[in-house]
């Protein structure tokens, strides 16, 4: 895998969870929505996605959702990529490469092996709640905080 996409994994695992949380688990893979380095919801079997409908409130707003993993993958998502990707289980390689297709739908791959990392983000935001200019009325972090996360993966920039 080229560096660069690497280093957009791990920033997006650090966008959709922080790192403290990505600590407090298995790097993110068995993180379920609503977890928080204090109090992570973890699951400990990657045979399956989770499948656990936790609700949430948001600015106020009571949401359900089902995401899972270190993407944040929504079950309805896992379904239908696990069937099209050929996928054998919600493992780390599966989560990959269910983020990988989503960068590669978003026409964001060549971006990030480019070094055109703010382009990349923007292309890939509709994916990802936690990037700036997402619209889910969600905690967006700022391209700076992501773009230092990046280098600090190991990407680099153009």
């Amino acid at each position: 895998m080229h560096p660069n996409l690497k280093a957009f994994l791990d920033t997006l695992a650090v966008s959709e969870l922080g790192p403290a949380l990505l600590a407090a688990s298995d790097n993110g893979y068995n993180v379920i929505v609503g977890s928080t380095a204090s109090n992570p919801i973890l699951f400990y079997g990657y045979a399956d996605h989770p499948r656990q409908a936790v609700k949430l409130i948001i600015r106020g707003q009571q949401i359900m959702s089902t995401a899972a993993g270190r993407y944040q993958v929504l079950m309805r998502y896992y379904d239908s990529y696990k069937a099209s990707l050929k996928l054998p289980d919600f493992g780390k390689a599966s989560q990959d490469a269910i983020a990988l297709q989503l960068i590669r739908e978003c026409h964001a791959t060549d971006l990030i092996t480019a070094g055109h990392f703010a382009e990349a983000v923007d292309a890939c935001r509709s994916r990802w709640a936690s990037l700036p200019g997402a619209g889910y009325n969600q905690n967006e972090h700022k391209l700076s905080y992501l773009q230092d996360a990046y280098i600090a993966a190991g990407g680099t920039v153009s």
